[in-house]
């Protein structure tokens, strides 16, 4: 394993599974961590690119620190990199027991319409832990890095139990419809082509790794040239989700946003800007007929 977005080792401490394989000066499982922020960057090195984003409440676990910075991997799909220590809680934190179902959200110190109160925004797909409320507003137990645990209230229309899956990725991408396009973005505050599909896997219950490139070799080729909802296309650097067998839906910077797109169109378009045809057409496991 040579990819370093998924070789859990910085040079100086490597994971236990890497023993015999790299040459290290500490080996160690890592201490699982709980994303705390409602996003954060997942970096390339400490301050560095923006490789992706942890939504709040993925565990990350921690590998290996430098000041003010934490490396090791997102334990769902493996992608490794350095997360600011700030944005990062150890456990034990209250069990997520929700999540958030609609594009955006917010949390507030206070429940109410009319009643005012400090206001977070949350993204589509955090999880959080519901500890009371009533039919309206939803309680739930805040912590943000090592700040004093507090309560804030979200809608309860917002949320979905955590297990609740959704049964069609392309509604969930549809759900996202003109959030702002953003480099290595996973969230509904800004996201990239592949954040969207993995944003919309993950909602599925669809395994889905984080880059577009690692996605196309993942995903199986459809078996055949139709082009049916849930269906993905590559191109080099790119993906996009099938709509149904003229349109398409990505996040992209020709419109700097989640967009429809005649599936056409945009194959014309993308070869002409100098990117080519469409490399794979992949059928994600879950495929919902027309």
């Amino acid at each position: 394993m040579t990819d370093r977005r998924l070789l859990r080792f910085n040079g100086r401490v490597a994971h236990q599974s890497l023993r015999g394989t790299v040459d290290a000066d500490t080996y160690t499982d890592g201490k699982r961590c709980v994303v705390t922020a409602p996003v954060a960057d997942l970096c390339a090195e400490p301050g560095g690119a923006r490789d992706r984003q942890l939504l709040r409440g993925a565990v990350f676990v921690d590998l290996d620190h430098e000041p003010g910075w934490v490396f090791g991997y997102a334990e769902r799909d493996g992608y490794v990199g350095w997360v600011e220590m700030m944005d990062l809680y150890n456990p034990p934190l209250d069990p997520a027991t929700h999540r958030i179902a609609v594009a955006r959200s917010y949390g507030k110190t206070t429940p109410g319409l009319k009643v005012m109160g400090r206001v977070l925004p949350l993204p589509y797909g955090a999880v959080l832990p519901v500890t009371g409320g009533d039919d309206a507003w939803a309680q739930i137990a805040w912590r943000s890095g090592g700040v004093t645990d507090e309560v804030l209230f979200v809608p309860r229309q917002h949320l979905a139990p955590r297990d609740q899956r959704e049964p069609d990725p392309v509604a969930v991408a549809e759900r996202l419809l003109g959030t702002p396009y953003l480099w290595g973005g996973n969230s509904s505050f800004g996201i990239d082509c592949s954040g969207l599909v993995q944003i919309a896997c993950h909602a599925c219950g669809i395994d889905c790794p984080g880059d577009s490139d690692q996605q196309q070799a993942h995903f199986p080729a459809a078996p055949d040239a139709t082009y049916q909802r849930g269906d993905l296309l590559f191109w080099r650097g790119h993906v996009a989700w099938v709509v149904d067998a003229h349109t398409l839906i990505h996040a992209n910077a020709h419109h700097m946003a989640v967009a429809h797109e005649p599936i056409a169109a945009a194959i014309a378009r993308i070869a002409a800007q100098g990117d080519g045809p469409v490399t794979h057409h992949a059928r994600p496991p879950l495929h919902l007929a027309k």
